[in-house]
């Protein structure tokens, strides 16, 4: 096949799964699948070479990065049962104070944000948003925005959510997460900036009527409270969080020093692998329950964890599939022939795909593992688009996980659950949603790639 019929087939490909997803509502992970099949029949893989090579793409997946997602969401999930998000952010109201409103909601939803799901977080700490408001008579637009912006920011950037887990580990990156993280970090700066002043512009232009919930509100917010009984310590409360983070960027210093040969850099290298910083992150969760007197529940919690985590997985996996049919079926050829003309895109490039993604079919998720199947490893050489982007370092691959995530938050619209769980709970119309959710996440998105690509331009 030649390679310009074989890149519209490709194309042809991608908004046939768009529209699997988004119209025929066909789960992602069969989308992704059966298109990664009929996309390697149609560009001409020997059949017999198929199964194999859709095993190989799959399970390459799992054992990269499989561990790390469930015990993310597992910890994301504990915090949330056992109280300790509403303590994080009890510790964020009370560090910023009660006069920036906007701010402490932004932050709130930041931190929370990095273990937890960002619709699980907004539906947690919307209580906190309304007793605030009720209090200090703040602006509710103007906090849901600023606390659905910090809480999309980690979401698409911080690992251990599974989206820039999975982007990481497709671009070649899972064993150095402690990298991924501190640039999510650095990268989510200037975007938590934008949002800010976002939501103080747009707060006072948008009316909504809450008067009558006030009570109710109020009388939620308690009812919220002893439901968790007394919230657990703040230092349990970050444990969880940080000191996986802590061990990973230990390990990563005594790396940089050449020490992980020593008796004692052995062990803190061991310690801060991925799987097992986050394995000591789960253990720290574990005490928490205790602590809660919740142990009981820690059984249920982890099998609804999975539940939730399963679909993600399998999508992942899914991607890895499309990602090595993308490599065997002869892309390569056609990037190699057009590399000067693709190259000139750079860290948009991904960007770009990601964005388009996510606003066709809505799923941020989605949108970041499919995009990062497309780009491939950065240590295949020749083998993927990383490397005729110039993306082909470390530090080019974690930049690519920051591009695809600001891409994979630009637009959230109608088709995406996490624009009808901030329009819901914070009383908005769809009308107002659009000037609201929909515009924040596209101004999130451009700072996003603009902040990224200042990075790139400094450390590439």
């Amino acid at each position: 096949m030649s390679p310009t019929l074989l890149i519209i087939c490709f194309i042809l490909a991608i908004i046939a799964m768009i529209f699997m997803i988004s119209k025929l509502k066909v789960h992602p992970f069969l989308a992704l699948m059966s298109i990664s099949l009929l996309l390697a029949l149609v560009s001409g893989i020997p059949v017999s070479k198929i199964p194999s090579m859709t095993g190989d793409g799959f399970s390459a997946i799992f054992k990269s990065i499989g561990i790390v997602i469930i015990f993310g969401a597992l910890i994301g999930s504990i915090l949330e049962k056992t109280g300790a998000a509403l303590k994080l952010a009890d510790i964020v109201v009370g560090l910023v104070g009660k006069k920036f409103p906007e701010l402490a909601m932004l932050i709130m939803g930041w931190i929370v944000g990095i273990p937890v799901f960002c619709d699980s977080g907004f539906v947690v700490l919307n209580p906190i948003r309304n007793a605030l408001k009720n209090k200090i008579a703040a602006n509710p637009v103007g906090m849901s925005v600023a606390l659905s912006g910090g809480l999309y920011a980690a979401h698409v950037f911080i690992p251990p959510t599974p989206g820039p887990i999975a982007a990481a580990g497709h671009l070649g990156v899972a064993s150095n997460l402690f990298l991924v993280i501190v640039m999510g970090a650095i990268v989510s700066v200037p975007v938590l900036i934008a949002v800010y002043f976002f939501a103080k512009y747009i707060g006072p232009k948008v009316d909504i009527d809450t008067t009558a919930d006030n009570i109710i509100i109020q009388k939620s917010y308690n009812d919220l409270i002893k439901e968790y009984g007394v919230l657990p310590s703040g230092f349990l409360s970050l444990a969880p969080i940080f000191v996986p983070i802590f061990l990973m960027g230990l390990a990563s210093v005594i790396n940089m020093a050449n020490l992980q040969d020593s008796s004692y850099g052995s062990i803190l290298v061991f310690l801060g692998n991925p799987i097992i910083a986050l394995a000591v992150g789960v253990i720290f969760a574990i005490i928490l329950l205790v602590e809660t007197g919740k142990i009981k529940i820690f059984s249920s919690i982890t099998e609804e964890t999975l539940k939730v985590v399963g679909p993600i997985l399998f999508i992942t996996a899914a991607g890895g599939v499309l990602g090595k049919v993308i490599t065997e079926a002869g892309f390569v050829g056609f990037i190699k022939e057009n590399a000067e003309v693709i190259k000139t895109a750079g860290i948009f490039f991904p960007f770009i795909i990601a964005a388009v993604l996510k606003t066709a079919q809505g799923s941020s998720t989605v949108a970041i593992i499919t995009t990062a199947s497309i780009m491939g490893a950065y240590t295949a050489g020749d083998g993927s688009l990383m490397h005729t982007l110039g993306l082909d370092s470390q530090m080019g691959a974690v930049l690519a996980v920051m591009a695809i995530g600001a891409g994979a938050m630009t637009v959230s619209h109608a088709n995406d659950s996490y624009f009808w769980v901030v329009t819901n709970f914070s009383k908005m119309t769809p009308q107002q949603g659009y000037k609201t959710q929909s515009m924040l996440t596209f101004i999130m998105g451009i700072v996003g790639i603009l902040s990224v690509y200042a990075c790139a331009v400094v450390l590439l």
